[in-house]
């Protein structure tokens, strides 16, 4: 899924020393809409913040060229309380999206991922 965007979208990765951190992948959708795709932590490093900041640092930087901070997710107990804690609210659903998309089942917390979920923020 990732190679589907990385050419026409930006990295930012977020590192400590010689570290890598936090990541993401940041894409124009058009209409002002930019796309948060493929936000990662380092497992040693998770639940420390880092994200949080990854993300704050992208809406300072595209503030004033862009009117809408996107995501899209899968209905994770993971991470949809994380982006809903930093001010992103539900926008809408993609039905069956990790099923049409992924040649094998994806799961996160015990929980098998079936629609993503869309959520944005006013830049």
């Amino acid at each position: 899924m990732v190679d589907k965007y990385l050419a026409r979208g930006k990295m930012y990765v977020l590192f400590q020393d010689d570290t890598a951190i936090s990541e993401c992948v940041v894409t124009d959708e058009g209409n002002k809409i930019l796309e948060i795709k493929n936000l990662a932590t380092n497992p040693d490093f998770q639940h420390q913040g880092y994200a949080q900041k990854l993300v704050e640092f992208i809406e300072q930087k595209y503030r004033g060229q862009f009117d809408i901070l996107q995501v899209g997710t899968g209905d994770s107990p993971l991470t949809l309380p994380f982006y809903e804690k930093i001010g992103f609210k539900v926008s809408g659903r993609k039905r069956n999206f990790f099923v049409d998309n992924y040649d094998h089942p994806i799961f996160e917390a015990g929980k098998q991922l079936v629609d993503m979920i869309y959520l944005q923020k006013r830049l």
